[in-house]
């Protein structure tokens, strides 16, 4: 694209045209000629600008936000809405005593409510489906917390242990929702190849990646690996995007399968030598560096045991170090299941 010239070079030009019209013109800083030259270049300046704005417009890649959901909506794309968390929690109390629907816990500045009315049993503990009461991944909850009703029914402990939440999920971004236009310019539709199945599972709320494994169970099979929000989505999403693609793949698909990934927790334990920090600090920064590493890690992949070290390597504070878990790699199983490494527990000791 050509460069767009300054306001500067602008009335450099209108100056110089002007001297060309009239020798003897005045074009210095307080004539007339420069007042005027200096107002009409401020004025294609602005046009200019206008124009260069419009241009981006024109390219998906370059669109300003309304621009870019225009190029999608010509071709059936939509943004994903943010999508509630869901999961279970456990609770106690007397024998009978029920746990009515909507009644609503907090844990910390999160809300949920529970979905459905539950009676505690004859162990005085019951287990209860709740969903978050704001859209978005803070309300995900990947290992137990505490709780508390705001208002506890009679006959039920106020605490309560919120064993799981899953499947809340942002807006999607610009820049989500501009991988899709592209991927689908790249990959049109193409009558039900891998590519299709891809993108009808990224089309429905709260799917943030999806992997598809075609003849994984024999021919005419399709399994489609979601995943929601970095981490496993919940029993909703699934069924929406079962749902979803079994009403617009090929009536010729013997059968679609669309199933959560099988996730393994891979504890790390390691000895190092520090400078320059103590042991709580280093093992913060081991294991954020560590977290890095494994939220890059997709269902079905191996886990290095070499790459783990050289990640706790590069941490500026460790010198040296000797990891003793895990000491081999670890292949991710995808004969039966989906198997999805994740991050554990980070054991970090003095060498």
């Amino acid at each position: 694209m050509q460069d767009i010239p300054t306001f500067d070079e602008i009335r450099a030009a209108i100056l110089r045209d002007t001297v060309s019209l009239n020798p003897d013109a005045d074009v210095t800083a307080d004539s007339d000629n420069y007042i005027r030259a200096s107002s009409l270049a401020s004025c294609a300046t602005g046009q200019y600008a206008h124009q260069a704005w419009i241009l981006k417009q024109f390219f998906p890649d370059t669109a300003d936000t309304e621009y870019l959901e225009r190029h999608c909506n010509l071709r059936g794309i939509r943004r994903k809405n943010a999508t509630l968390a869901a999961g279970t929690a456990s609770v106690t109390g007397n024998t009978g005593a029920t746990i009515p629907a909507d009644a609503q816990i907090r844990c910390g500045n999160l809300f949920y409510r529970v979905r459905t009315a539950v009676v505690i049993g004859i162990k005085g503990t019951a287990t209860i489906e709740i969903i978050a009461t704001e859209p978005g991944t803070a309300a995900n909850q990947h290992e137990a917390v505490a709780g508390q009703f705001m208002s506890a029914p009679l006959g039920v402990a106020t605490d309560v242990q919120i064993e799981q939440a899953a499947g809340g999920t942002d807006t999607e971004t610009d820049s989500a929702l501009l991988a899709r236009l592209l991927e689908l310019l790249r990959r049109p539709p193409a009558g039900g190849n891998k590519y299709d199945y891809k993108a009808w599972a990224l089309s429905v709320d709260g799917v943030s990646s999806a992997y598809v494994y075609p003849l994984h169970r024999g021919l005419g099979t399709v399994d489609i690996v979601i995943t929601s929000g970095n981490n496993v989505p919940s029993d909703e999403i699934v069924s929406k995007v079962q749902d979803y693609i079994d009403s617009v793949r090929p009536v010729t698909a013997k059968n679609s399968f669309v199933i959560k990934p099988d996730v393994t927790k891979v504890d790390v334990k390691v000895k190092v030598r520090l400078f320059g920090a103590t042991l709580d600090r280093a093992t913060a920064d081991i294991r954020q560096a560590l977290q890095e590493h494994f939220s890059a890690i997709k269902p079905g992949d191996s886990v290095i045991a070499s790459q783990l070290e050289a990640v706790i390597s590069d941490v500026p504070s460790v010198t040296d170090r000797k990891m003793t878990q895990p000491t081999t790699n670890l292949t991710a199983e995808t004969s039966k299941k989906i198997e999805w490494f994740m991050l554990g527990k980070v054991d970090v000791s003095m060498l």
